[in-house]
């Protein structure tokens, strides 16, 4: 305190800082609710998280398959899928120790399907996409002849796999069992696309 009960020169500058140390905070705190609000950065999901398909990237599998179809070492087949799903991804990865997986993916109506192939073994490529160190078999599918084995995949997720003796097919996502079902299926019974 200076003389007379008025505040000393420190004391002024801390009461500046202060404030001026509010008034920014205010500012800030309006600029990015103003950047929110412009943005529609967000939102509010009492379910959980949600597919908006309209705001997806758009995939050509036409395109993109074909293209993996030249230099994989294993048959790469282009499914069918129902009407409504839309493909949105594409991409080739290692599965060590020797080969290549070719996936695919579907937003089917509110959820996600993908379909890996592979020449490599079965558990190779089961531990490459479901990122699991030892995954286990949990029960089996029928799909027209063919059967599919069950695994645990990624989060709450599943996989199912198949060995069609020239190529290994695998099926996860967040799809319903008849979304898988309708997929292994269109799988099957598509051709293997041409290596020219």
């Amino acid at each position: 305190m200076g003389r007379g009960g008025q505040p000393g020169p420190t004391e002024k500058r801390l009461g500046q800082s202060l404030r001026d140390m509010v008034w920014s905070l205010v500012a800030l705190l309006l600029i990015i609710a103003a950047l929110l609000v412009f943005n529609r950065g967000c939102s509010f999901s009492p379910g959980g998280p949600t597919i908006e398909p309209d705001s997806a990237q758009t995939v050509d599998l036409g395109v993109a398959l074909p293209a993996s179809a030249r230099t994989a070492g294993f048959p790469v087949r282009l499914p069918v899928v129902p009407e409504g799903w839309r493909a949105n991804s594409s991409s080739t990865g290692a599965v060590p120790p020797v080969s290549v997986v070719v996936r695919a993916g579907w937003l089917t109506p509110g959820r996600f399907v993908q379909l890996s192939q592979s020449g490599a073994a079965v558990g190779d490529l089961v531990r490459v996409e479901t990122e699991r160190d030892d995954p286990a078999p949990t029960g089996t599918v029928l799909v027209g002849s063919t059967e599919w084995t069950v695994y645990p995949g990624r989060r709450d997720e599943v996989a199912w796999v198949a060995d069609l003796g020239d190529v290994r097919l695998l099926i996860t996502g967040t799809g319903t069992t008849e979304e898988f079902r309708a997929l292994a299926e269109a799988t099957q019974q598509a051709a293997p696309l041409p290596k020219e």
